[in-house]
């Protein structure tokens, strides 16, 4: 099965070409929006004082929440504290979630104290704490976790319920792009129904089409719009954001990978675009 000409729209910004080139060899009418700017915190205060506390055993726990936050982590603790931070790491209980913290891990020959499974929510990171390492966080433990571009109150908190003592340490932050005239053209595409899919690889690209949109007017009209069409998301963390953007999620990949994605999209979206149709 194949897209058959149907227009997708994509918010992916670092592999924007590759995420079009697979809809084009699909039979899809690609529409790219870029919708974040990925933006490293080069001279980034908290995140050189997270690893000089590391460093003196100021922190117990570690939750290392992506594999390019880590690297970043890394390359900026480097010209200041050498080996010392990664002699630390090593020393530190460090849970990552997921696959990517690991594969960042192991090229410094670091290994994680627990690894959370899939689908690697925050959920996963509790659940894991609960139930391999049971009372960890009571007593006032020093946990510090690694943002993701956005901070999670919902881990904070629930770390925080288990008696933790929780410190959030920035190594990137995520903006909208310097020029935003694509996602205003995709918030037009949208509200007139040229659209029939949307792939979203991140939360956060959910919620820079809607704050172009509301600076627009057209919030409602376009949230209006996503509830007509196919919202294909790559996975649980993207999916959680459109759960609290209240939006609908018709489909998720059987493996969290762009290309899954793509090709599962294209062989599904005929049957789901004609289910929502008739019940319009």
């Amino acid at each position: 099965m194949r897209f058959e000409g149907r227009r997708v729209l994509t918010l992916e910004s670092r592999r924007a070409p590759e995420l079009a080139l697979l809809v084009v060899n699909y039979g899809g009418d690609p529409m790219i929006a870029p919708a974040l700017l990925e933006i490293p915190l080069e001279s980034n205060l908290a995140a050189l004082a997270f690893a000089d506390a590391l460093i003196h055993g100021e922190y117990d726990l570690l939750v290392l929440m992506t594999g390019i936050g880590t690297r970043l982590l890394l390359r900026l603790s480097a010209p200041v504290y050498g080996d010392a931070f990664v002699s630390a790491l090593a020393a530190t209980r460090i849970i990552a979630r997921g696959p990517k913290p690991v594969a960042a891990l192991r090229e410094i020959g670091v290994s994680p104290w627990l690894t959370v499974p899939r689908p690697n929510t925050w959920h996963e990171v509790i659940t894991t704490l609960d139930t391999r390492a049971p009372g960890v966080c009571a007593g006032g433990t020093r946990v510090a976790v690694q943002e993701y571009g956005m901070a999670n109150p919902d881990l904070m908190s629930a770390l925080e319920a288990r008696g933790a003592e929780v410190t959030s340490v920035p190594i990137y932050r995520w903006a909208l792009p310097d020029d935003v005239r694509p996602l205003r053209a995709a918030v037009h595409a949208l509200v007139r129904n040229e659209i029939d899919v949307v792939i979203l690889t991140a939360g956060v690209q959910i919620v820079h089409l809607l704050q172009v949109a509301a600076e627009m007017r057209m919030e409602s009209d376009t949230r209006r719009a996503l509830e007509r069409l196919v919202v294909a998301s790559i996975g649980p963390m993207t999916s959680e954001e459109l759960r609290r953007q209240g939006l609908p999620i018709d489909m998720e990949p059987t493996n969290p990978k762009m290309g899954f994605l793509v090709k599962e999209v294209a062989e599904r979206c005929g049957a789901l675009l004609a289910a929502k149709r008739h019940l319009q």
